[in-house]
């Protein structure tokens, strides 16, 4: 049918199509052909309508890409607008957007595809290995260097609400963004659990700052005063927000907009 009859097997998608995510979890013999029949929005067309196949997807990559790319969230919107896609926009790599629950159980299980590793833009270091220029590299290194001493202070000023902070290469427009560890459970998985009342493992994020953006440059100048620390917290806020996480204490996060828009 999805061959022969793509109209139908649309149809047939949209009411079984989270039956078979399951596939790759509870039928694992039969892991490769559920995989084919898989079907996934993507940036490819924006568009909401789950009909990119994971065949689709590496017929359109790059020569020199290496891994299948995607996001998970809580919805497609959500995912959709996620910060972790501004690189990609910009490099004009396609990214599988992932909202359906299910797709968080689907990923843990269906690691690749046809020898291409599928890949979290939200987990571990960032490495398009041959789809960035050596000059490309250099330049993110120089970055890195110059802002070092800022990265260490917002280090010390969050404590032990992340696990580190770094500067980002994944983000073009946005101040920062969250990642975990490439073995950790993602924030959205984690919500998920917790909302079904499971327990989860204590894993801290990873906050990485885009140190080319203004609101950091701002930052910066806050360096060595009492607001350094209002201003890098309500940085980290934003972050967990944009991810799609709650925050702990959202009075707070209220108060310190409010006082940092008096002083502007």
């Amino acid at each position: 049918m999805a061959k022969k009859k793509p109209e139908d097997y649309k149809v047939f998608w949209k009411e079984f199509g989270r039956v078979l995510k399951e596939g790759p979890a509870e039928d694992m013999v039969n892991e490769d052909k559920i995989a084919k029949l898989l079907r996934f929005s993507s940036t490819y067309d924006e568009s909401d309508e789950q009909s990119v196949s994971l065949q689709d997807y590496i017929e359109r990559m790059k020569p020199e890409q290496e891994h299948i790319y995607f996001i998970t969230a809580d919805s497609y919107s959500a995912a959709k607008n996620s910060p972790h896609l501004e690189i990609f926009k910009k490099k004009k790599i396609e990214v599988l957007i992932l909202g359906d629950r299910v797709d968080e159980w689907m990923v843990s299980y269906l690691t690749e595809f046809e020898g291409k590793k599928l890949q979290s833009i939200a987990k571990g270091d960032l490495d398009l290995g041959k789809l960035e220029e050596d000059s490309e590299k250099e330049e993110k290194k120089k970055i890195e260097e110059k802002a070092k001493t800022l990265v260490d202070t917002m280090k010390k000023s969050l404590g032990d609400k992340v696990k580190e902070v770094k500067v980002t290469h994944r983000l073009t427009d946005s101040p920062s963004c969250l990642v975990v560890g490439e073995n950790d459970i993602s924030g959205n998985l984690e919500r998920i659990l917790k909302a079904a009342g499971q327990d989860t493992p204590d894993v801290k994020p990873v906050l990485e700052i885009n140190p080319t953006h203004s609101l950091i440059k701002k930052l910066e100048s806050f360096s060595g005063t009492a607001d350094f620390d209002r201003y890098a917290a309500v940085i980290f806020d934003q972050a967990v927000l944009a991810e799609g996480g709650q925050l702990n204490d959202p009075v707070q996060y209220v108060k310190n907009i409010n006082d940092l828009l008096v002083k502007v």
